[in-house]
């Protein structure tokens, strides 16, 4: 009956989930009885050392014990809970931003920009003749690229004749895709 009452307790707690692991649960439930041993209730935060000694009696890390302190030292609050204090009206969750993520905007931007790139090359690709084109996929637009010996074994020619046809067809694919970017106003 104990455990199905922890087990309750622990499942209830909070909608965050507190833990799973048996040496999370010890520490969820022995958690505020070792804080109440060191006098460090009322402090808020423990200190290192103290997060240490409670690590080492419970058998879990020190990361476990700052998280489930963290947890444990406010109660939950609603995301839906309207703000006090400023004009208007809002809740908590108007004010929360992903500052990691690149608004939609930017990756519109960013996309509608790659596409009109692979376009231009795709395009000026054309410019090229077949074994121009084959030696630059292979050498500067592939994962792996291949080296120029591997080329020249294909072709049967010197490697540096591959190095050759990669700079001269390198040279004429940026001249096709300035040439169209200017056509279509791309350029500044």
């Amino acid at each position: 009956i104990r455990a199905s009452i922890q087990e309750y307790i622990l499942r209830s707690w909070s909608l965050v989930k507190m833990g799973t692991t048996a040496a999370q649960k010890k520490l969820f439930f022995n958690l505020r009885r070792m804080k109440s041993q060191m006098q460090a209730l009322e402090e808020g935060d423990l200190k290192p050392e103290q997060v240490e000694a409670i690590a080492t009696k419970l058998g879990v890390t020190t990361e476990d014990v700052v998280s489930m302190n963290g947890r444990l030292s406010g109660p939950d609050a609603s995301l839906n809970a309207p703000l006090r204090g400023t004009e208007g009206e809002g809740q908590w969750q108007d004010w929360l931003a992903d500052d990691d993520a690149e608004s939609q905007e930017d990756e519109l931007v960013q996309s509608d920009e790659f596409d009109t790139r692979m376009t231009l090359l795709q395009s000026a690709m054309g410019e090229l003749n077949e074994r121009e084109q084959h030696i630059l996929q292979e050498r500067r637009l592939t994962e792996e690229p291949k080296t120029l010996e591997e080329l020249a074994d294909q072709y049967g020619v010197s490697r540096e004749r591959i190095r050759q046809i990669e700079v001269r067809a390198f040279e004429k694919l940026q001249k096709a895709m300035k040439s169209m970017a200017a056509e279509q106003g791309l350029l500044n």
